[in-house]
């Protein structure tokens, strides 16, 4: 892996960092690349160039994709509280990205990833003889 591709924690967050890091959380058998592509540049459009946008501005559809990638840990939320001038509190939402998760999927150190040739299962440690009946 190039350097430049291993390094979203400390540098800007590009579509082929978030392209690999969807591609390695969503989906152990292997989303398609050209999918995994089309929802980083989905979510990379609402962010730009800052690093956090506000939850108002998605629709309920685009939210669903990122409690998807909240729940691989791509995202996160933040919230702000603030007093208006008539002593009510406002919350306003934020959406973030995790660059170091982000870093871990793209490195394959995310526990649950293995490499090729390398796959698993549960039944591996089961011993053969428990599927005999007598």
């Amino acid at each position: 892996m190039k350097k430049s591709d291993s390094e979203p924690a400390g540098s800007t967050l590009t579509v082929e960092h978030l392209t690999k890091a969807i591609k390695n959380s969503i989906d152990k058998q292997g989303m398609p690349e050209e999918e995994a592509r089309a929802m980083a540049q989905h979510v990379m459009n609402f962010f730009g160039y800052s690093e956090r946008i506000i939850d108002n501005v998605l629709e309920p559809e685009d939210r669903d994709a990122f409690y998807m990638l909240e729940d691989a840990g791509i995202l996160v939320t933040e919230r702000e509280e603030t007093t208006l001038y008539d002593g009510r509190e406002w919350r306003i939402h934020y959406w973030m990205f995790r660059k170091d998760r982000i870093h871990e999927l793209i490195s394959g150190r995310s526990r649950g990833i293995v490499g090729e040739g390398e796959l698993s299962s549960v039944y591996d440690e089961i011993p053969d003889d428990i599927w005999t009946r007598e």
